[in-house]
Order: structure tokens, then sequence, then C-alpha cells
């Protein structure tokens, strides 16, 4: 029987290691070529390492909360040809089907195995399949309210005990790298932040005229974003300081401009940049935000996809924030905080007007960037915002 080893995956030269964050097999569990086995997280994104072969899991050589390298080995998987095949037409399936303790027949099967079951074989190929599944899950549902009865009844006892009852959790590596990168950021850059509003009303109205017709004419919904990123890019071109960084006593000033975006993720702030945003369209990059947002969500982004950018934009807006200071992300020199739309009463001629009025703010690097450009750079992205066509003649 051959022996297949599970490698750590080349990991960029930025990075050193890894953590090993949650084996999803136990030893001695069938595994399928491709599936995932067990992730990882570095300093920037959670990676999933598959199965090389089809076969058993063997050994585990690094357990969770591990650190390893490019490379290395942290487990062996027994090769077996004919893993699939047995999974799908595994004669226990036939000879059992009438005996239903399908509960204690669906104990031997991994879960990919359940799903397979699901996709393939539910209803007209294995009729009781369903009914295995649903006896299952109802027995797994007593054996965890069983448990967390029990963990409830621990609690009270703990609590009872100790008044000041204590959770303490390891930082995700992720979540020590943005601390890290935050702290050196408000002590190691001369940061002031400047703000300014914008009337979002004309945006809204475009949106409204052609939503619809955008939506059917690229498949995606138009949103702030593409307006805001494109914004940007014009300004960047009028002040060449904000789209460069600083290395030691030189600048380095950017031709190609490469906007990160700031995500949010259920580990925390990721920040994909889209490269030579200025070549791309407001459809594209509408598509490559919520490209980068799924894969976000489901831990599946590139690490390739989180380096670099020039400037970044962070909605906080979306979370209902009216005003904040962002933090500068280093190298950049400079990051707009984009906040919620709210309709406020505005002067307009000398009238009262209720119009929809979203606060803007630019945290930049004053060593770099003087209060001049700073301040025109934000009043070049409103006015832009409020009278759109001057992209079309490039003013």
């Amino acid at each position: 029987m051959k022996k297949i080893n599970i490698i750590v995956p080349d990991l960029p030269e930025s990075i050193s290691d890894a953590t090993i964050v949650k084996w999803h097999k136990k030893i001695g569990d069938m595994v399928l070529s491709d599936e995932n086995i067990v992730d990882i997280e570095t300093d920037k994104v959670m990676l999933e390492i598959s199965s090389p072969c089809n076969g058993q899991l063997q050994s585990i050589l690094e357990i969770e909360g591990a650190i390893v390298k490019s490379q290395q080995i942290i487990g062996e998987i027994n090769h077996l040809d004919n893993v699939k095949k047995n999974i799908i037409d595994d004669p226990v399936i036939e000879k059992k089907e009438n005996l239903f303790n399908q509960t204690e027949i669906m104990t031997h099967f991994t879960p990919s195995t359940r799903r397979l079951m699901k996709i393939n074989l539910m209803d007209s190929d294995f009729p009781h399949s369903k009914q295995i599944i649903e006896n299952k899950n109802h027995n797994q549902n007593i054996i965890e309210k069983e448990s967390n009865i029990n963990i409830l009844q621990e609690g009270f006892i703990e609590q009872s005990k100790n008044s000041k009852v204590q959770h303490r959790v390891t930082m995700s590596r992720l979540r020590q790298r943005i601390a890290e990168r935050l702290l050196y950021s408000t002590q190691n850059t001369a940061m002031l932040t400047t703000f300014n509003e914008v009337n979002m009303h004309p945006i809204i109205l475009l949106r409204k005229k052609y939503g619809k017709d955008f939506e059917k004419e690229h498949g995606i919904r138009i949103g702030f974003m593409s307006f805001f990123v494109k914004a940007v890019i014009q300004s960047l071109k009028k002040f060449p300081e904000i789209n460069a960084s600083i290395d030691k006593t030189d600048i380095i000033y950017y031709k190609n401009f490469d906007i990160s975006i700031a995500i949010s993720t259920p580990k925390g702030l990721i920040t994909p940049v889209l490269r030579n945003a200025e070549n791309m369209t407001m459809s594209e990059i509408e598509k490559k935000i919520k490209e980068f947002s799924i894969k976000g969500l489901q831990n599946k982004i590139d690490i390739k996809d989180l380096t670099g950018g020039n400037f970044t934009i962070t909605n906080g807006g979306i979370f209902g924030s009216l005003m904040s200071t962002p933090i500068i992300n280093p190298p950049q020199t400079a990051i707009l905080g984009m906040h919620t739309i709210q309709d406020r009463p505005i002067v307009v001629n000398g009238k009262i007007k209720i119009l929809p009025m979203m606060y803007l703010a630019l945290s930049y690097d004053h060593r770099l960037i003087d209060g001049k450009e700073s301040v025109g750079f934000l009043v070049s992205i409103k006015n832009i915002l409020e009278d759109f066509t001057r992209i079309l003649i490039d003013i």
C-alpha cells in the first residue's frame, strides 16, 4: 500500500509560517482526491489543503495549533484507487437495505460519503437514503441537545464557584497581524484626517435610472463602490503624492493605480487589490469586488490578491458608521473612508433641502502629503461624485 504525504503548500516570501487551524478528518477516515482535509491560517488568509489522492488518512503529524512551514509534511494517506467506487457502490448498502438500523450504518460513512449519498443516491437509486440521513440528523440533534444541557449545567456550577466567569481564546493569526499593522501605522506615520461631505443624490439617480439595464447587460448590480473607485483614480492622477509611498528618505511614485478594497470577513478585515484599476470598467470593478467578498467569506481568497495596493478604500457605512478616522495601511500613505448615507437638511442656493449626504474621511501621512493636497484630493472626489460627467471630460 502506497503512502502519500500531505504537504503544506508553498507560502509567499512575505509569509514565513502558518498555523494548523482544523483537521476535517481523523485517522482512519476515508478521503477523496481534492477533498478539503485540513485548514491552515497565515497572518493574511486562511488556506485549505486538499487530499492529494483517494485513500485513508493514515497519520496526523502536526496537531491543531501547530506552527508549520512551506513544504512541511503534516500527515500521510494510504493511497487506494477504488475508494470513490466503494463509497458509491458500497455492498453494505445493497445487503443491509432491509436492516435499517440505518443510523448505525450511517455512522460508518464519512461526511463526504454522506454528501455523495445526498447527491447521487437519493430516492430512485437508494430509496431509504433520505430516511437514513434524517435518522442520523435526528440522533445527532439529541446528542447535541444533551451536550448543551451538560455544558449549561457545568457553566452554572462554575458560575456559582466564581462570579467572574472568564472566556479566553487565542487570537487568530490574521487578527494578530491586523493588530500589529494597526499599531505600527499609528506609531510610525504622522497621520491626520480631513473630512468632507458629498451629496449622493446624483449617484442614486444614476443607479435608479440605469440599474436594471446595467444588470441586464453585465449580469451584476451596480453599487456605490465602482463610482468611488473611478472618482479616486481620477483624483489620484491630479495628486500623485497620494499615489506614492515613503522608502527611508526616498519617495516612490506609482504609475499604476492598484486600489485596495477593505472587506470584512468572519476572521477579520482583509484588503484585496484591484490591480490596474484604471483599465477596469465599472462592471469589471463590481464583479471583482463581489468575487473578493465571496472568497473572503469562504476563506478561499488567494494570498496574491492581498499583496500590494497603492491606496485603500474602506466602507464603514455598511455597518452604519456615520463618521470615523480610518487608519492608513502601510506602506500606503492614505486611505479613504466612506460612511452611511443619511438624509440631512442642506442649504442649496439659499434654500434648505433634504438630501442624502455621506461624510468622507481621508486619513493621510503628513510626512509626504500636505494639507493642501489632502483637502484638494477630497474635494476632487466630492466634485466627481456630485457630477459624474466630469469623468467623461477628464476634469
